[in-house]
């Protein structure tokens, strides 16, 4: 049997978390997929990294492993004797057999399981895809890349409408492959959403700043609004307050029982940064004129003012 270095096919330290493991086989099964490098070898170094991933990502096939001592890379070697013992039945021809396909038929004796051929169903995995917040109420069909060690798969997944971020869609037989005539696993997709330039989430209700003028929050104003389905009329109605929630009801995310969350417009008063000559005129006898003070509760309990110089 040949050895070869996990650690080292991956470029992680032989202490490396689980998390450092996964960020190193995705970067390099990016960089070496046939369908991104055309460099030679590129295939066969994504076929190592994906093996080696296989095993490190396992914590029973990784303390296995561990467990086999450091070898030379590409030179046989035999494990120690007590290793059979412990992660085998004792029934393995080494010498006519490959490294990951030893690891693979492991069978932990401190969990009770015995090595045969009896059929052994594929592991569920769990996976994650990116979407829209207007895919996630209206549906969507995506084009997903599954890696794993048995295979490659290209293949198109439905996003049904209503989906919720956080909802699992199940992915039937798209897991780990079964052996001995054991099913396949099946794959389960945690949908995340991407971010939006004006939306911000929160559970189900969506939120977005809404800019007005000095004249619409007094005298209010029907003002045209987005929500993920289109415009609609927002009234805005006489003497809305600088960061003021105004309710959209039913225009949110999906949210549980085909329900939906509510839009927020959260109220950003904007005030001109220039006016013309007209238009300060109109300000300065609106100053001479109002009764409207917005700082009488801070002169309540002050009996005398004084000029700061």
């Amino acid at each position: 049997m040949q050895y070869k270095d996990y650690y080292a096919i991956l470029g992680v330290a032989p202490d490396a978390s689980l998390e450092h493991i996964k960020k190193a086989y995705r970067l390099l099964a990016k960089t070496h997929h046939p369908d991104m490098s055309k460099e030679v070898g590129a295939e066969e170094r994504f076929k190592e990294a994906a093996e080696a991933y296989a095993c490190l990502k396992n914590p029973e096939k990784r303390a296995a492993y561990d467990a086999l001592g450091k070898g030379v890379e590409g030179q046989g070697f035999t494990p120690p004797p007590d290793w059979e013992n412990q992660f085998a039945n004792g029934q393995h021809d080494f010498s006519g057999m490959d490294l990951s396909d030893l690891l693979a038929s492991l069978n932990a004796r401190s969990q009770g399981r015995h090595f045969s051929n009896a059929p052994r169903n594929g592991e569920d995995t769990q996976n994650s895809v990116r979407i829209s917040m207007g895919d996630s109420l209206n549906g969507c069909s995506m084009a997903l890349h599954l890696q794993s060690r048995e295979a490659d798969k290209h293949i198109e997944v439905k996003i049904p409408p209503g989906v919720r971020v956080g909802q699992k869609i199940r992915l039937k037989g798209m897991g780990g492959q079964g052996r001995h005539g054991g099913r396949n696993g099946d794959m389960f997709l945690n949908v995340e959403l991407l971010p939006h330039p004006l939306f911000k989430p929160h559970d189900s209700d969506l939120y977005f700043e809404l800019a007005v003028c000095p004249w619409e929050a007094v005298l209010g104003a029907d003002i045209e609004i987005p929500t993920l389905e289109g415009n609609v009329v927002l009234t805005l109605p006489p003497g809305t307050k600088h960061g003021q929630k105004l309710r959209i009801k039913g225009k949110g995310l999906a949210a549980a029982q085909h329900q939906r969350g509510d839009l927020y417009a959260v109220v950003h008063l904007e005030t001109p940064s220039s006016v013309t000559d007209d238009e300060r005129g109109h300000y300065q006898a609106l100053a001479a004129t109002s009764t409207f003070h917005p700082r009488a509760h801070l002169l309540q309990e002050t009996p005398h003012a004084h000029t700061v110089p």
